[in-house]
C-alpha cells in the first residue's frame, strides 16, 4: 500500500470533522424535539465513513445503515438537503418523507436504507450483479452493524456474493453491542470476519478508530473488488 500524502490526510481529517459537526448538531436538535421520528447518529464512526467515502467513486453504489448521515454528504449529496430531510422539510432529498432511515439519492448512487435490519444486504447484491453483467468495475458498498449478523439476510447475502463473485464491499461496523446486547452473548464467533471467511470471502479486521488502518484496509478491499476478484469484507471494530 503506497504512503498517504499529507494532503490526503488533511482531506480525510476534514471530512471526519464535517461528520462530527453534522452529527453533533443533529443530536442536539433531536434532544430539543425538533427532529421527527427516531434517530441514530454516527458519532465515533467518523474514520470509517471518511475511509469508505474516499475509497469510492461517484458511480459506485452505497447502501448506508442508520448511522451513515455523514456518508450521504461525503458521497456528494448536499448536507443542507440531508439535514432538511431529517427535519421533515419539503426541501429535503426525499421531500421530507424519508427521514433518517429512508433517504436515497440516485444522482450519486445512494440506494438508501430502510427499517428492516439487514434487508438492504440483499438489495446490494442485485445492483452488484447488474454491474458485473454489464462489465463495469463499479463497487456496491453496503454498511451493516454487528447486530445484523443475527439476521438470515446476512448469511444469505454473504453466501450468494461469494458464489456469484459479486463486486460487493461489506462494511461491518462493530461497536460491540446490538442495542444493549454484547456481541459475545449472541454469536458463536467473537470476530465477525470469521463468518465471512466461512463463505470464502477475503476478510480483515481493523481498528475503526485508526484512520490509517481503516483507510488502507478499505483501499485494499476496493482494489480487490475492482480487479474482478469478487466481494470483500472489512470489520471495523
Amino acid at each position: 500500500m503506497p504512503e498517504i500524502s499529507p494532503d490526503k490526510y488533511l482531506d480525510l481529517f476534514r471530512d471526519m470533522w464535517r461528520v462530527r459537526k453534522f452529527e453533533t448538531a443533529l443530536e442536539r436538535e433531536f434532544k430539543r424535539g425538533k427532529v421527527p421520528g427516531m434517530l441514530h447518529v454516527g458519532l465515533g464512526q467518523e474514520a470509517i465513513l471518511a475511509s469508505v467515502a474516499h475509497s469510492l467513486r461517484k458511480e459506485d453504489g452505497i447502501f448506508p445503515d442508520h448511522r451513515c448521515h455523514g456518508l450521504l454528504f461525503l458521497k456528494g449529496t448536499p448536507g443542507k438537503k440531508i439535514m432538511a430531510e431529517l427535519f421533515g422539510r419539503s426541501t429535503g432529498i426525499c421531500h421530507g418523507k424519508g427521514g433518517s432511515l429512508h433517504s436515497a439519492d440516485v444522482t450519486v448512487n445512494n440506494f438508501g436504507d430502510n427499517g428492516i435490519q439487514g434487508s438492504y444486504m440483499v438489495t446490494a447484491l442485485g445492483v452488484a450483479l447488474g454491474w458485473k453483467m454489464q462489465g463495469k468495475d463499479s463497487v456496491s458498498a453496503v454498511v451493516v452493524g454487528d447486530g445484523t449478523s443475527g439476521e438470515g439476510e446476512w448469511h444469505e447475502s454473504l453466501n450468494l456474493a461469494s458464489v456469484w463473485k459479486a463486486p460487493v464491499l461489506f462494511v461491518c461496523v462493530n461497536n460491540g453491542y446490538a442495542i444493549s446486547t454484547p456481541v459475545g452473548f449472541s454469536h458463536a464467533a467473537e470476530n465477525l470476519v470469521d463468518f465471512a471467511k466461512g463463505y470464502k470471502i477475503p476478510a480483515v479486521q481493523v481498528d475503526g478508530n485508526d484512520l490509517l488502518a481503516a483507510y488502507q484496509a478499505t483501499q485494499e478491499a476496493v482494489a480487490h473488488i475492482r480487479a474482478g476478484k469478487g466481494p470483500y469484507f472489512v470489520e471495523y471494530k
